[in-house]
């Protein structure tokens, strides 16, 4: 709809980011080359804010000819109106500058961009301190790369590798002075600079902040309030200040230090991948005698990379118009279904009332929502593909098909709760003084037969995303928890890699195949550990869970102790060869086992049990990937990790030398050798450690499923953090539908089906679906987490811990919060200081805080704060449900608090890298 009182004000007003490049004489309604309007009679008419998509033929055309780039474009979370896309060359990311530029794309959804002309570039200076030129990206770093992953409750969270949590992208930091900003632990800053010529003589306007409600975004930036106590919220007073906004003008660019930074407009929408659902609140139109007012209500989205919504009234509830106080904290799904050119926010319909915001499930239903996660019931015609006469037992013909594995000393190893087993191990010892190790995964395939109803809606689901309390599984539970799992003592069909290796894991020959196995026993990680950890002592059976009467428990603790030599020598080697590992805190919860509300958390530990499962699962992943690549050169499903991104990888190596830590970035191998050798094990050089390798997660790429035959070079097929040339997932088939469709190749290359009939570019559709899927999985957890943190601090907060800065601001300061494995903005403003100065020392940003004496009597404390600088922190939960903020201890006041209580966690992370 249009808005024409702000549309009066505009010229005074400024222009707001993402405008300037598409106002004329007639302000914002005028279309890019709308000349004609500005002699004619436009009343009554509504005037266009977004520019009309390219026709496909032109999208395509100027694709191949290279005068349009495409991308996946994502929005800065903390800074709505800044979005990117990746840049092809892998060059620092296209910049996109505001809501009209991005043409209402939404994040996550495939775009094709045009350059816009080099004077409306963003312009870069690299001396100031807010340096966030490069897209806030959503937990990228692959699994493979980290080792240390999701943990959940009471259900296991994959076998090989649950995907990473990184802790760091859950916290609410706003901008540098409570606005907006994303975190950055990197060189400190670079202004967002755009061009215009509204430079001077701005006013700023006091507009009440109901009205704001109905502002376009661009404009509803201009009238926020500052920050109090540097929590992000808004508060009474004045406007944002100049700073925030600055304009620049054509002068500026001709100076030398400064850089240009490529900027764009959306000009169509390949995909919309973003699900085009939120949740959000209702809220009254402010105008009540407005037309509008009769026909719509106004929903605000709490995700602001989402416009605001017309919902019509005859969706809410019935008593909404009469009583909108009673819905005030009521959370609601909405879905987009249109946005017109001519309107600034877009038209939606309301699906649900969700329940109480705050409050865990419908919070939780939510995030799957917006995120597009199916957690619906399985319906009818899926469930009758599933075996109907119940016990199910293995057909007769399938023993003739496959090798009998029954009586060997098989076992599983996994959290102590969990219940889809779908990997197990043996180890044998031959005579030869070498051994027989074999890994052996649940054979999911045959449960899914291909073109089935069940085979679609794995397919479309794709992956099981795990939550802090629940799962929500990609196939029905009688296949994930009964049928496919390797539960202990019952015969089970597997596709097993079994290999004869030297004590020190060479590995002198391989066999695939189909298998049955019977499991001796269920193992959790902490009885493999104490077996590692007692090599000679004899366990007790009381302390070991029921083992099979064919084995003994001396039987299985020597098959651990040998699988534990080997992949001891196994991951040496890896490492050796230049692998890469970025270990990050991670949380585990304890739960009320009644209310489910979280009791208290610690920081996961990842255990010689944890790596010795881990090995095995990338040894085998490696094996299957270079059998169905010698099968199927074309059409094999491989998983590849490009390098990291060039330009933020050179920026981090600058921070580097800065500091003068001698950090290697020639290689993956280069860097984990410097992570592991520059630091020391005491306390501070442990928590530098974790600060840098939180650092050396950010230039890395997400590792990606593809179709060989799309790829021409095999130097892309690599895997950047494993350094090696074939890698796929072929360990976790109940959770994942890529080792679905891999177990599928496997069998086709030994002769137990028909070759696969797919072309490459099918089966990369399906990989892209894969790839999408596992992203939004990976931030449903991650969501999942912070809410459970979230509701955590409120109910037992305030919760204090020690600190490591990573990031000084000229108003604030980032920080690793080393207790919980959160990153938080602390902001100066929040702070009793009497004043802060910031400044630099040689390159490196440093704020002197000066503290305000408790005492009149005593002279004011001072406190210096720059990289590294190991602090005392207090996380306090705020009057906004769910939002916590750090603040810093002043300097000689009482130690921490108890650490929370390690009680025992009912769920517990699978560590297994994959």
């Amino acid at each position: 709809m249009s808005h024409p009182d702000y549309r009066l004000n505009l010229r005074s007003l400024g222009t707001p980011r993402g405008v300037s490049s598409l106002v004329g004489p007639h302000g914002v309604g005028a279309s890019p080359g709308d000349k004609k309007s500005k002699n004619k009679n436009t009343r009554g008419k509504k005037k266009s804010i977004f520019e009309t998509y390219m026709s496909k033929e032109d999208v395509s055309e100027g694709l191949k000819r290279g005068t349009l780039i495409q991308g996946v474009l994502r929005i800065n979370p903390k800074k709505f109106h800044e979005a990117f896309i990746p840049s092809p060359d892998g060059d620092r990311d296209i910049f996109i500058d505001g809501v009209v530029a991005r043409n209402r794309a939404l994040n996550g959804d495939l775009v094709v961009v045009k350059l816009l002309p080099e004077e409306q570039w963003k312009v870069i200076k690299p001396e100031s301190n807010d340096k966030e030129t490069e897209g806030a990206y959503e937990s990228d770093l692959p699994e493979e790369l980290c080792g240390s992953h999701l943990l959940q409750q009471s259900l296991k969270a994959c076998n090989d590798s649950p995907d990473v949590i990184i802790e760091a992208q859950f916290d609410d930091s706003d901008s540098e002075d409570g606005h907006g900003n994303t975190p950055n632990s990197l060189v400190d800053g670079v202004k967002k600079l755009s061009v215009c010529v509204h430079e001077k003589g701005r006013s700023f306007w006091h507009i009440p902040h109901e009205s704001r409600e109905e502002m376009p975004g661009d404009l509803r930036r201009m009238f926020r309030r500052r920050p109090v106590m540097g929590t992000g919220e808004e508060g009474a007073g004045a406007p944002v200040t100049k700073d925030e906004n600055t304009l620049m003008s054509q002068d500026a660019r001709a100076s030398p230090e400064k850089s240009l930074q490529r900027s764009a407009k959306v000009v169509y929408i390949l995909e919309k991948k973003h699900s085009r659902a939120a949740t959000g609140f209702l809220k009254l139109l402010a105008d009540k005698n407005s037309e509008l007012f009769r026909k719509y209500a106004l929903f605000s989205p709490s995700d602001h990379r989402v416009p605001r919504i017309y919902v019509p009234l005859k969706d809410c509830p019935q008593d909404f118009v009469t009583r909108p106080k009673d819905y005030a904290n009521t959370l609601f799904i909405c879905r987009i279904v249109d946005w017109k050119e001519d309107s600034n926010f877009a038209l939606g319909q309301l699906a649900k009332s969700l329940g109480q915001a705050g409050e865990i499930e419908p919070e939780t239903e939510g995030i799957l929502t917006e995120y597009g996660v199916d957690f619906s019931d399985f319906p009818s015609e899926v469930l009758e593909c599933l075996p109907q006469g119940l016990p199910w037992t293995i057909p007769p013909e399938e023993f003739r098909k496959r090798r009998d594995l029954r009586k060997d000393c098989i076992f599983t190893i996994d959290p102590s709760t969990a219940r889809d087993l779908d990997d197990a191990l043996s180890c044998k010892s031959l005579a030869d003084g070498n051994f027989e190790v074999g890994v052996h995964i649940a054979d999911v395939s045959y449960f899914v037969p291909e073109g089935s109803s069940l085979d679609s809606v794995a397919a479309e689901r794709a992956t099981s995303v795990y939550l802090v309390q629940k799962v929500v599984p990609m196939l029905p539970r009688l296949l994930c928890e009964e049928l496919c799992s390797l539960n202990p003592m019952t015969d089970k069909l597997t596709f097993s890699v079994i290999w004869t290796l030297t004590p020190r894991g060479k590995i002198l020959s391989e066999w695939f195949g189909r298998t049955v196995i019977r499991s001796c026993t269920k193992l959790s990680y902490e009885h493999a550990q104490s077996m590692i950890e007692s090599p000679t002592r004899k366990i007790p059976e009381k302390e070991l869970p029921p083992i099979s009467p064919e084995h003994s428990g001396e039987e299985v603790h020597r098959a651990v102790l040998t699988l534990h030599g080997i992949a001891k020598e196994l991951r040496k080697q890896r490492f050796a060869d230049g692998a890469l590992r970025l270990d990050q805190l991670k949380l585990a919860f304890t739960l009320d086992r009644e209310t489910g509300l979280p009791q208290g958390c610690h920081i996961y530990e990842y255990r010689d049990s944890n790596k010795l499962v881990e090995e095995f699962m990338l040894l085998a992943n490696m094996a299957v990937a270079r059998e169905i690549h010698r099968a199927f050169p074309e059409r094999a499903l491989l998983r590849r990790h490009p390098p990291p991104q060039t330009k933020m990888l050179n920026d981090l190596m600058e921070f580097c030398e800065q500091l003068g830590l001698p950090m290697d970035f020639s290689s993956a191998g280069a860097l984990n050798k410097s992570l592991t050798e520059t630091f020391g094990d005491d306390k501070y050089s442990l928590a530098r450690k974790e600060v840098l390798t939180n650092m050396c997660s950010r230039p890395m790429q997400m590792a990606l499923y593809f179709c060989a035959g799309t790829l021409r070079d095999p130097a892309q097929f690599r895997h950047y953090a494993l350094n090696v040339p074939l890698y796929t997932h072929f360990t976790s088939p109940i959770r994942r539908f890529a080792d679905v469709m891999v177990h599928r190749l496997l069998a086709a290359a030994l002769g137990y089906r028909e070759p696969p009939d797919m072309e490459p570019n099918v089966l990369q559709k399906r990989a892209d679906h894969c790839n999408d899927r596992r992203m939004a999985s990976k931030r449903v957890q991650e969501l999942s987490t912070g809410l459970f943190f979230a509701i955590l601090v409120k109910e037992s907060g305030p919760l204090e811990s020690e600190a490591m800065v990573l990031g000084v601001l000229n108003q604030a300061f980032d920080v690793l919060v080393l207790r919980y494995g959160v990153q938080k903005r602390i902001y100066c403003n929040a702070l009793p200081l009497r004043s802060h100065h910031f400044q630099k020392v040689g390159k490196k940003p440093e704020l002197t805080l000066v503290w305000e004496p408790e005492d009149l009597e005593q002279e004011p404390v001072q406190q210096v704060v720059t990289i590294f600088s190991l602090v005392e922190v207090v996380l306090r939960a705020e009057a906004t449900a769910l939002k916590y903020s750090a603040v810093l201890k002043r300097p000689g006041t009482e130690g921490l608090l108890d650490p929370q209580e390690k009680q025992g966690c009912d769920h517990h992370s699978d560590q297994r890298e994959d």
